[in-house]
């Protein structure tokens, strides 16, 4: 499992750091991500992703501020907006599902929403 976290924290850093030049990534919530899946995984790249100069910024500002970047924000929103409704209505046949879901899109549209921008 630790392996597993490992290598899936690497991909968010990846895709996170993508994002900082790419519009359509969103950066933070990759990055926290990776330091879930790095504190689970290896406490050395845990250290260094929440130590580095410009992307522990991202962990730094979320974990003492609670707080996210607006271009962060907007992306984020803008993704869940696209992405989920668009499996809803092409992905999944179950009624029950797609009520769930919707109601997943609503609840992290809304704390997203509900943190400071900084």
């Amino acid at each position: 499992m630790k392996l597993f976290c490992t290598i899936t924290g690497s991909l968010c850093v990846t895709l996170g750091v993508i994002g900082i030049f790419v519009p359509l990534l969103p950066t933070t919530p990759l990055l926290l991500l990776a330091a879930f899946l790095y504190f689970r995984g290896s406490e050395r790249l845990y250290r260094w992703l929440t130590g580095h100069r410009v992307l522990g910024k991202y962990i730094r500002e979320y974990r003492e501020n609670k707080a996210m970047p607006l271009r962060a924000k907007i992306i984020s929103i803008i993704l869940l907006w696209i992405s989920i409704p668009s499996c809803m209505v092409f992905h999944v046949p179950h009624l029950w599902i797609n009520v769930l879901l919707g109601i997943v899109l609503v609840c992290v549209t809304v704390y997203i929403l509900s943190l400071k921008t900084s």
